[in-house]
């Protein structure tokens, strides 16, 4: 059994690993296929080292994993993490719609329709 502090911890090293910029680059690389070190670092102004470092954070945070091809360790995106991640922020999101919904429904039902006496319409307004 899954404790909510394990899935809170989950989240938290998910979101912290997604909070570098780098590293979003490469979840966004990797979603169009595995990769090796050198090819994720090729866009990057930085070493494959530090690209490895940042590889293992979203390792760790269980947002890629590696396999082993001959020679090659190519860098796979997890998806089932990232379904997390988004079902996290829809259970948010969709929360918060329900709330406007109601907020929408509570003011149509309070609002009047304006009400117009004889003589008061502009247009019914003689020009001096």
């Amino acid at each position: 059994m899954v404790d909510d502090r394990d899935i809170q911890a989950g989240l938290d090293r998910a979101f912290l690993a997604l909070a570098d910029p780098v590293r979003r680059a490469i979840v966004a690389r990797l979603s169009r296929g595995p990769a090796t070190v050198t090819e994720l670092a090729e866009p990057h102004a930085i070493s494959t080292q530090a690209v490895s470092r940042h590889i293992q954070v979203l390792e760790l945070a269980g947002l890629v994993t590696r396999s082993r091809d001959a020679q090659r360790r190519p860098v796979h995106l997890a998806p089932a993490a990232l379904a997390e991640l988004t079902a996290w922020i829809d259970e948010h999101r969709l929360a918060h719609e329900r709330r406007f919904r109601a907020l929408d429904a509570v003011l149509t039902a309070t609002r009047t329709p304006p009400t117009i006496t004889p003589g008061t319409h502009p247009a019914e307004q003689e020009e001096p």
